[in-house]
């Protein structure tokens, strides 16, 4: 991996655009560090936002919370990023609307998850999507003994079962899961196809229009209390505008079946955000969980540097499974 300025000004394959740039200000580590970077931060970022959106249930509902974070995360980036509108071809905007479904529902179901199970199961079954992707989307066999090693980690700090926790909770974080893959998909093809974070902007201005009816429909009036307001634009800022952005940037310079592994982190993420904001302690398995997925993140990130250095080619702009693909064929 490369910062932005040794990166290849190739065509993606297949899109016939060039991969978009990074924004000014974009960090220009060297190595991997940028990238992976960007996944961090933006990990930290979602999971205190979502430590912050359970103390909000109470006051305006699992689906008022969703509608509020998409709506107002929605203002925020196209008031930023003033995408246009025009001179975008059809492909474009399917890939952009499909991204804004995928996002919608991801949401959706992970707060109707926390409505029913703790946020640390819900964020460790909602990750067994990405990593499956990892699993697909690898063309190395080490990669599998990552994925398997920050498997054993999620399980691990799940308390070695899901048994007793609500089978619907359960079956609204597995569904969060797979469409957190599906996001990681289109977040990349639509980072290909527009500039900056217009297609991240556009795609969230799909989601917040799709989910807006349904958090009226549970929530009403609750939605504009001062309070609600507020405390739904700080969940909003922290568990989207920051981390989509982030990842979105990451993704043009990560492979995602390392990007995938990274996202192993996000249960151990929501322990700390649980721990310091929800008063939830960690316990000895959650310790060593932690430590499991950890060592899965780094191990994927060097073997992905040891891959680069060997070639010793500046990367390009992958897609969603760290390959290039035909124009809307599957990854």
């Amino acid at each position: 991996m490369t910062s932005p300025s040794a990166a290849t000004p190739s065509t993606a394959p297949g899109t016939g655009h060039a991969p978009a740039p990074a924004p000014a200000g974009a960090p220009r580590g060297r190595g991997s560090l940028g990238p992976v970077g960007l996944v961090l931060a933006g990990g930290v970022s979602v999971q205190f936002g979502g430590a912050l959106a359970v103390t909000l249930m109470p006051r305006a509902g699992a689906l008022g919370v969703v509608a509020l974070r998409l709506l107002v995360a929605a203002i925020v980036l196209m008031v930023l990023c003033r995408p246009k509108l025009r001179g975008h071809a059809r492909a474009d905007w399917g890939t952009v609307i499909v991204f804004g479904v995928a996002m919608a529902a991801m949401n959706g179901l992970f707060y109707q998850s926390l409505a029913r199970i703790p946020l640390g199961p819900a964020v460790t079954l909602e990750v067994l999507g990405p990593l499956t992707l990892s699993v697909l989307a690898s063309r190395r066999a080490i990669n599998l003994v990552w994925a398997g090693l920050a498997l054993a980690g999620v399980f691990l700090l799940g308390g070695g079962g899901f048994s007793g926790l609500d089978p619907l909770g359960v079956a609204f974080a597995l569904g969060a899961g797979a469409m957190w893959a599906a996001y990681i998909v289109f977040s990349a093809r639509t980072g290909r196809r527009f500039p900056q974070a217009d297609g991240l902007a556009l795609a969230m201005g799909v989601a917040a229009v799709l989910f807006l009816p349904l958090g009226i429909a549970e929530s009403g009036t609750k939605l504009l209390d001062p309070t609600v307001l507020g405390l739904g634009a700080a969940v909003a800022v922290l568990s989207s505008v920051l981390p989509y952005t982030l990842e979105l940037l990451a993704l043009r310079r990560l492979p995602a079946s390392t990007f995938a592994i990274l996202m192993s982190l996000e249960p151990a993420l929501a322990a700390a955000a649980g721990f310091l904001i929800l008063d939830q302690a960690l316990s000895a398995a959650e310790a060593a969980a932690i430590a499991l997925v950890i060592a899965a993140s780094m191990g994927a990130v060097r073997t992905q540097v040891g891959r680069r250095k060997a070639r010793g080619t500046p990367g390009t702009a992958p897609d969603a499974a760290g390959r290039g693909t035909d124009d809307g064929g599957p990854g």
